[in-house]
Parts: C-alpha cells; sequence; structure tokens
C-alpha cells in the first residue's frame, strides 16, 4: 500500500466528522490511490471497502514499525485481530500502541492507530457478511504477515512459492474480502463467485507483484528482498550478489521472468474485471483503475530494466489520467476491454501460461452463467 505524509488535519477537527468523511480524510493520508478508486464505487460498497483498507492499513502499520520486536508485533496483531471481531477493547489498543510506533512512521499512521476506536465502531455498524469478511481478511493477513517477520530477507525468498505465498498474505486475502463484499452487494455477481475468488487471489499477487519489482532497491536500501532465488538460480545468477547498478543479463533474465509471470496474474485481473456486469461501472472502474496503473508500471519496469530507484519506474500522473479516461470510455465493452489491455501491456514478456489456467478453468460454466 501506499502511503502520503500528512493528513492536514489537526486532531480536534478528525475526531468532530461523521464516519464517512473521516473515513476519506484518513484514507487521502494513508493510500491516494485507494483514496482515488474507492469513491467509483456504488452505494453500500464504498463504506465498508474504504473501512476494509484501513482495517488493512492498521495491520501494515504494526508489521512495519520498527520499534517494535517481532513478539511485539505479534501480539499487537492478535490483539488487533480480537478488537475487530469484537472480542477486546479497541480503545485499550490504541491506548499501548500509539506510543509506541516512531517518527518512522508516517503522521498519518500515527492519526490512523489512535482512531482505532472510531474505525472499529464503523466495522460493527455492518452487516454480518461483511464483518465476517473484514474480519477474515484481518485474521489471514495478520498471521500471515508475522510468518515472514523473523526471516532473513537480505538475500531473497527460496522459492517462486514463498513469494506467491507473501502476495497472498499482503494482497491474495484483500481480493478475496472484496470478492465476498461484491457478492454480498450483488447476487448476478454472486453467481461467479467460485471462479471470482481464484481470480481476486491473482489480482492481488499481480498488483503486489508489480510493487515488488517497482520497490526493488529501494527495499534493497533496507537490506530486504521479496524476489525468489530460485528463478535467478535458474539463469545462474545468485540474488546474494544483487548490488546497485548492476549489469548482468542473468540478472535480468530472471527479472524479465517475473515481469511474465505479473503479466498473467495481471491478465486475470482484467478477465476478475469482466465477470462483474456491464452495467456495475463503478465497480469496474474500481478494478481498472488499479489493473490499468499496474499494467503501465509493468510495462515502464520491463522498459528500463536497469533502473535503480522506484522514481524512474513511477507512472506520470499523464498516465494516471489517461488510465482513468480509457477506463471510462471502455468499461462497458468487454472487446474494447480486452484490446485496451493487450495495447497497455505491449512489450512486456509473455504471460505464463501457468497463471493463465487460473482464468481459462469453469469457462463452461461462465458461458452458462452469462446467457
Amino acid at each position: 500500500m501506499n502511503g502520503s505524509q500528512t493528513l492536514n488535519q489537526d486532531p480536534a477537527r478528525l475526531d468532530a466528522l461523521p464516519d464517512d468523511a473521516l473515513q476519506a480524510e484518513l484514507l487521502e493520508g494513508v493510500s491516494r490511490t485507494f483514496a482515488l478508486t474507492i469513491p467509483q464505487l456504488p452505494e453500500g460498497l464504498a463504506k465498508p471497502v474504504s473501512n476494509a483498507y484501513l482495517l488493512c492499513r492498521i495491520v501494515d502499520t504494526i508489521e512495519d514499525e520498527v520499534a517494535l520486536s517481532s513478539q511485539q508485533k505479534r501480539e499487537f496483531c492478535q490483539r488487533f485481530i480480537a478488537v475487530v471481531a469484537g472480542d477486546a477493547h479497541p480503545a485499550a489498543l490504541a491506548a499501548d500502541l500509539a506510543p509506541l510506533l516512531s517518527e518512522q512512521t508516517i503522521p498519518a499512521e500515527h492519526e490512523l492507530i489512535r482512531l482505532i476506536p472510531r474505525v472499529i465502531a464503523i466495522t460493527h455498524q455492518f452487516e454480518a457478511a461483511q464483518r465476517d469478511a473484514l474480519t477474515l481478511c484481518v485474521r489471514i493477513m495478520g498471521k500471515g504477515m508475522a510468518e515472514f517477520q523473523d526471516r532473513d530477507l537480505r538475500h531473497g525468498l527460496a522459492t517462486m512459492d514463498e513469494m506467491s505465498d507473501y502476495c497472498y498474505y499482503v494482497a491474495g486475502v484483500v481480493g478475496e474480502m472484496l470478492t465476498r463484499l461484491f457478492c454480498h452487494y450483488s447476487p448476478e455477481i454472486a453467481v461467479h463467485r467460485e471462479l471470482l475468488m481464484r481470480l481476486a487471489v491473482s489480482f492481488g499477487q499481480g498488483l503486489q507483484m508489480t510493487n515488488i519489482l517497482k520497490d526493488l532497491w529501494d527495499d534493497h536500501g533496507r537490506e530486504v528482498c521479496w524476489l525468489p532465488r530460485e528463478i535467478f538460480q535458474a539463469h545462474g545468477f545468485d540474488l546474494s550478489t544483487l548490488r546497485p547498478g548492476h549489469g548482468d543479463a542473468r540478472f535480468c533474465a530472471g527479472f524479465r521472468d517475473l515481469i511474465g509471470i505479473a503479466h498473467a496474474h495481471l491478465h486475470n485481473a482484467l478477465e476478475y474485471t469482466l465477470l462483474i456486469p456491464s452495467h456495475e461501472t463503478g465497480l469496474r472502474e474500481f478494478c481498472l483503475w488499479a489493473l490499468g496503473m499496474a499494467v503501465l508500471t509493468l510495462r515502464k519496469i520491463n522498459q528500463n530494466i536497469h533502473f535503480s530507484e522506484s522514481a524512474q519506474v513511477k507512472i506520470t500522473r499523464r498516465s494516471v489520467k489517461t488510465t482513468i479516461i480509457v477506463s471510462r470510455l471502455t468499461r462497458r465493452s468487454d472487446l474494447l476491454l480486452r484490446a485496451a489491455f493487450a495495447v497497455a501491456a505491449s512489450g512486456l514478456p509473455a504471460p505464463d501460461p501457468q497463471v493463465l489456467a487460473l482464468a481459462k478453468s469453469d469457462q463452461s460454466l461462465r458461458s452458462h452463467s452469462s446467457h
């Protein structure tokens, strides 16, 4: 998740805001991307989805806090899971956690932790199915991310499966949670629930892999690497030797393999989006904006394979505006959306066929359901 640095609001003013306005302010502070996309959702979805992302950001804040030990992170995550489930007091958690946050945690996240009681009060207003979706997501994310806390990540993960596991815990579970909310919102969407749930994990992995590739050197500077060693070992490259300014063709070959895998996951993200009825334009835009920005980022990474910092492969504001315009022009047409994706993904390594197979399963069910 990407973060802003300030909220531009004093605590007293935030405390006085009604629920929807408060969530919008908090989202703007911790994730401008989601602050941009969530308002596209239809009424009845924007509020729980906003709340869900704030809950996930609280987990992120705990896991990323450098002043906390691994044991403290686990304990606070367990307490937060209990708070979301309604089994513990949010005010006590906020009071214990807030003073421990360091200056490396952005001001907006300090405010988010302080306001845990307000965020949780909103969570507990939702229908049971919505609350269950949010609680399950937080539980899986909190426990899964803790598994990676004590690992030596200086030289990457061992396998592609481990990278997929990490992507699942930080993004795939979010896709599953959103799908549960979407299916609760629309029986028409729920017809495709089984396939959507599988593709949701792939959607999340595509977005997260793109972020991992983009942030390679920023993470490297923190002595963290999320790349799978086995992919690079197949090309004869040892990730422990990776340094900024590399020019090793073997590394580039492995990196392009990962781009191809991410490309396939983003292709599945398109298939996910096309399963949403075309008249649900807000829902489609919510998915398309995230997908479009990820594809353009992936293409920029591929075109600048020797980049040395994430800023060099960050898409421009103009690209973001183009994504929004193209999404609005094509959102009702599956044919045009496929064409737009093909143009945006032009030049990328071929998508991994094993990953694409996820979208091809249950095609007969999908075809039957669409008539």
